[in-house]
């Protein structure tokens, strides 16, 4: 076993073998997006659930990185690139594996987006990050979509398909698509992946039962979990979109049993500040 290979196993849930990422990553892409303005009281939302990964840009690591719960992984988003770019999907490395590493991520993770001009230079990016990843023993979570002017759906079987074999063929430990809401071709495609493949959420949607039944489809399906931002941070209630996401994920007697976790950890520190006793450290993750 590799040293990559023994932190991607912390990744996945012990029980259920899934995981929840948490991406908190949204600021170099969009600014001031609405529900992210506050990154402390979203990693402290995080912390209530059995979430195993946390995913944020190099800067917000070095900053929020004492605030995340021992028990998730810190992922550095290495790629970037702003919407107001021409064109708006390209992404540029922003950090490399060593830097990473040193602002004390557990895993790296890229962006890659296919089926435009500028394909063949994020690829590189992808492939130089996974050797030097590797050589560092952290593993990399690639997400890749297809984005550019000639796709005329990005949900397009085809295109999410080849996006996951990319993932398992340049050397990730773990790929990200979005769900291309074709269940048996989606299915052949995780099936024959070397490697994880996650769910992505994509831009927001107005009816959030709709993404969850999606969501629940993509799982049914063989993905090993999901990798949702801005479908849980800019829900009207975002603790109880994360709530949703994670019983999908890891099922409701997990989800119960961690909400038990935490409510006996609530009342020990209370007990403790009433000078009864010493309060427990993070349980929530298991």
């Amino acid at each position: 076993m590799h040293g990559s290979d023994r932190k991607l196993a912390r990744l996945f849930h012990p029980r259920t073998g899934k995981t929840v990422i948490a991406p908190l990553d949204h600021g170099v892409m969009e600014g001031m997006l609405s529900g992210l303005e506050d990154l402390s009281r979203l990693i402290e939302l995080v912390g209530e659930f059995p979430v195993q990964g946390v995913m944020l840009n190099k800067g917000a690591m070095r900053t929020h990185l004492c605030e995340l719960p021992l028990y998730a992984m810190a992922v550095a988003q290495l790629s970037g690139g702003t919407r107001h770019c021409l064109p708006p999907y390209a992404r540029s490395l922003m950090c490399g594996a060593a830097e990473g590493l040193r602002l004390g991520a557990d895993m790296v993770a890229v962006q890659v987006n296919i089926a435009n001009e500028l394909e063949d230079r994020m690829l590189a990016d992808m492939g130089a990050i996974v050797d030097e990843a590797h050589g560092l023993g952290v593993p990399v979570l690639a997400l890749i979509a297809p984005k550019g002017e000639r796709v005329v759906n990005e949900n397009d079987p085809s295109l999410i398909n080849h996006c996951i074999r990319l993932g398992a063929e340049l050397g990730a430990d773990i790929t990200g698509v979005p769900y291309s809401g074709d269940a048996r071709s989606f299915g052949r495609a995780v099936g024959a992946s070397s490697v994880p493949v996650v769910v992505t959420g994509g831009p927001s949607r107005a009816e959030f039962k709709s993404f969850a039944s999606m969501v629940a489809e993509a799982l049914a399906a063989g993905a090993a979990g999901t990798c949702i931002g801005r479908n849980v941070w800019q829900h009207p209630n975002p603790r109880e979109a994360l709530r949703r996401v994670v019983e999908l994920v890891h099922g409701t007697e997990e989800l119960e049993a961690a909400e038990a976790a935490l409510a006996a950890v609530r009342e020990a520190r209370l007990a403790a500040e009433a000078g009864d006793g010493e309060a427990p450290g993070d349980v929530a993750g298991d």
